[in-house]
């Protein structure tokens, strides 16, 4: 049974017509066309499915990543850190479909920790590893901006960065991954795409890569988002040039 084949199952239940020429398009001649891994695709759409609301899919989506290669850490640790792209308003189905696929496969929960980080060292660690993604120009970007607004880049560091990128479970070419995915789903973010598609072009994650997720997210994110998020690539590394 290959991947979302139950999900092909339930809709060709109802909707045969639409069953067969989605399921011959996604799960098949996009995948054809893809260099990527199965767990790397996994992540990428279900940090996809998460940023466009896709809740049924992505139920339907988690048990099969885990048999494709996901690990239960680095399923638990995608869907903590969409929260932070994504605010918890949203991500919150997500836990809990994550939980019952889990379960579902018989993995005992809660996982084991993963947080590396104490309080007093939070900031600054989440600003190294700003400095690592971004480079050398973020240093103390947690005492820059206005001082009004200031908490907002301490947070970026000490939250953002420092709470969920220096967990374990994922490292930061993939969290890199899943954010640009956070982000070309939800819609709206083109300038924080581009800084995280070129974050993503900095650590390794190359131009042809990211043209490849976009393309592999496309099925579940329709063509605007997917044609929005290629543009951002280009762009990113048009600066890197």
């Amino acid at each position: 049974m290959h991947a979302f084949e139950q999900l092909r199952l339930q809709l060709a239940e109802k909707d045969p017509e639409f069953a067969s020429f989605f399921s011959a398009f996604a799960f098949d001649e996009v995948i054809r066309e893809s260099r990527l891994d199965d767990k790397t695709r996994f992540l990428a759409i279900l940090a996809a499915l998460m940023g466009c609301q896709g809740a049924d899919a992505f139920r339907a989506a988690a048990p099969e990543a885990l048999r494709h290669g996901v690990t239960p850490v680095e399923l638990k640790e995608l869907v903590y850190q969409g929260t932070a792209y994504l605010g918890l308003g949203r991500t919150l189905p997500f836990l809990h479909a994550a939980n019952q696929a889990l379960e579902g496969e018989g993995v005992p929960l809660p996982l084991p920790p993963q947080g590396t980080t104490a309080p007093e060292t939070r900031i600054e660690e989440g600003n190294q590893v700003q400095v690592d993604i971004f480079g050398e120009g973020m240093r103390g970007f947690q005492n820059s901006g206005p001082e009004e607004s200031r908490r907002v880049n301490r947070w970026l560091a000490g939250n953002c960065f420092g709470d969920y990128y220096t967990r374990g479970g994922l490292d930061h070419g993939q969290r890199e991954l899943i954010t640009f995915c956070f982000l070309a789903a939800q819609g709206g973010c083109e300038p924080q795409l581009v800084s995280h598609a070129a974050g993503n072009l900095r650590i390794g994650n190359d131009k042809r890569f990211l043209i490849d997720v976009v393309c592999q997210c496309l099925p579940y994110i329709g063509y605007p988002r997917s044609l929005n998020a290629l543009r951002c690539v280009y762009e990113a590394a048009k600066e890197r040039e």
